[in-house]
């Protein structure tokens, strides 16, 4: 990509329009999820090679389980199927896997597959790829304040020391830096809970692109598109520009 693009540290893509994809093919909505995983290993390859640092992806929210019982015995088995056709490769491209969510209501076969992904590729230090399965933004936040009622009641602090940090420490991504760019395929304008309280300050991208056709040059545009804009976090334009002028001197 041209040299003065920005790259986000940290993207995170809504992987919507599978079922569509194959719909319009007249093939099994499995087949769209089946593809919508080839484009997974692409955009790992692609953000790697950007040096992304982080991407989160989200594979299965909490709200999914109301889907046809098929369906979801068909995503679940898809699942197993890249954790173990993936690992390896992951491993051995630098690339570290960790998956967030309550994982407590996958089979225990599954769960247990994670758990070995995740330690084969531990030591990874390239792109941290965030798999969110059965994960919810508000889940997400209850769960960090319930933890934070439960230190306030042993005593362990006080409720007047509560913070926007505090709480962000609490959450399941307290060991990632905020998104930098959300993008979510499909045509469909919405977060869908999905990282609701990290992503107060990310930049939005929707694209009518289905998942399964969200190729390389797809992301890219993303990324141009996100290198475009003056991210100012609650200062003025003048500010920023000030200070970028600044940097560089």
């Amino acid at each position: 990509m041209d040299a003065e693009i920005n790259i986000p540290r940290h993207i995170a893509i809504v992987m919507d329009g599978n079922g569509r994809w194959a719909k319009a093919r007249k093939r099994p909505r499995f087949m769209g999820h089946k593809k919508g995983v080839e484009i997974v290993r692409e955009m790992v390859k692609t953000c790697s090679s950007l040096e992304v640092g982080y991407l989160s992806l989200f594979a299965f929210s909490s709200e999914n389980w109301k889907r046809p019982e098929e369906e979801i015995k068909n995503i679940m088995g898809l699942f197993m199927m890249a954790l173990d056709r993936e690992a390896k490769a992951l491993a051995r491209n630098n690339v570290r896997l960790q998956i967030i969510g309550d994982l407590t209501q996958f089979s225990e076969k599954l769960q247990e597959k994670i758990k070995k992904v995740e330690a084969l590729t531990a030591k990874s230090t390239g792109l941290q790829l965030i798999i969110a399965a059965n994960y919810g933004g508000r889940w997400d936040v209850v769960e960090a304040a319930r933890q934070l009622a439960i230190e306030v009641k042993a005593g362990t602090i006080e409720a007047e020391s509560i913070s926007e940090e505090t709480l962000t420490n609490n959450l399941v991504t307290r060991d990632f830096p905020d998104p930098d760019l959300f993008i979510r395929t499909g045509g469909e304008k919405r977060i869908s809970n999905f990282l609701i309280w990290q992503m107060a300050y990310a930049e939005l991208y929707f694209t009518n692109v289905l998942w399964p056709d969200f190729d390389a040059d797809e992301l890219k545009k993303a990324i141009k598109d996100f290198s475009s804009r003056q991210r100012r976090f609650g200062k003025t334009g003048e500010q920023v520009v000030a200070e970028k002028a600044k940097e560089k001197r």
